[in-house]
């Protein structure tokens, strides 16, 4: 059998290596290589080609001392951290919920995924309804049902949109992170809980001491999932907000970049797009290993 698969091999992966090269490799790189040139989208500065353009790490420096990416950079922090506790609370809750319903459990599994098939921007122009119009005119404002001026315009203030923005993402991915915890939590050995509970051990007890640590390579992969998503956000972003009232994400302010700079600098926006991409691997790597280390220690 292994000599079969051996012989096999590489024409099997040949095809997904070729589209690896050509979609994925081959841009980045280029990408990269660009991030160093004083290149305008149609043109290079300076001469026909990108040698031509070099500017080396002015790019690079021009990046930080960009006000507007400093913004972008720490609003897009504040938002991950908040989001990744939010989606990890509500689809833990969720998946425990499911697990002790005896009936209608994949019912209710559907209905709490759902929200994850539609396309970010269709979920923002929809919640972006929600928002200005449900929330601001019928539901909470001073001739509603309930006065709350906190859900009243809440795309017109920064920290207001982030909590709107976390709404939405809670709502979007809890249902697929749900799926994750839930297999996690079948995964636990019934035994392991029976026990604990004849030896007098309370429910947050058992929670504590055998579900968490029994769930840590759901948490690890649910980490993952979110970070990289809620740091990558871009479509809700725009449709939410579009970046107005210091509300740019890194995604968007790295869309963006071409329209405030005039001529459009994609150079610029590149360099952009590389430290980003290093951002998202760095904390993403570092939080598997983590959460890995975690896993090898229970």
């Amino acid at each position: 059998m292994d000599k079969y698969y051996k012989k096999r091999l590489v024409p099997l992966v040949l095809p997904a290596a070729i589209l690896f090269i050509l979609v994925i490799l081959l841009p980045f790189t280029v990408g990269v290589i660009y991030s160093f040139c004083g290149w305008r989208g149609t043109y290079f500065v300076g001469g026909e080609h990108f040698w031509d353009a070099f500017v080396g790490f002015k790019n690079y420096a021009n990046v930080f001392k960009s006000q507007k990416f400093i913004n972008a950079f720490t609003y897009t922090i504040a938002f991950t951290l908040v989001a990744v506790i939010s989606i990890n609370i509500v689809s833990l809750l969720m998946a425990l919920l499911s697990t002790a319903l005896h009936k209608g459990a994949g019912v209710y599994r559907t209905i709490y995924f759902l929200p994850n098939l539609l396309g970010g921007l269709a979920l923002g122009y929809i919640w972006q309804f929600i928002f200005e119009i449900v929330f601001s005119e019928i539901i909470f404002s001073e001739k509603g049902l309930i006065s709350l001026p906190f859900f009243c315009n809440m795309l017109q203030n920064k920290w207001k949109a982030m909590f709107a923005l976390v709404i939405l993402v809670t709502w979007q991915m809890a249902g697929y992170m749900m799926l994750i915890y839930t297999t996690g939590l079948n995964n636990i050995p019934k035994d392991l809980s029976e026990a604990a509970s004849i030896d007098g051990a309370g429910v947050v007890q058992r929670f504590k001491n055998i579900t968490i640590p029994m769930l840590m390579p759901s948490f690890t992969i649910v980490f993952f999932l979110t970070l990289s998503r809620c740091f990558m956000l871009l479509d809700q972003n725009v449709a939410l907000t579009d970046g107005n009232f210091s509300t740019r994400l890194l995604a968007t302010q790295i869309l963006r970049t071409t329209k405030d700079t005039n001529p459009p600098d994609y150079g610029l926006a590149q360099a952009q797009a590389v430290i980003f991409f290093v951002l998202i691997a760095v904390v993403s790597l570092t939080q598997v290993a983590v959460t890995k280390k975690r896993e090898v220690e229970l």
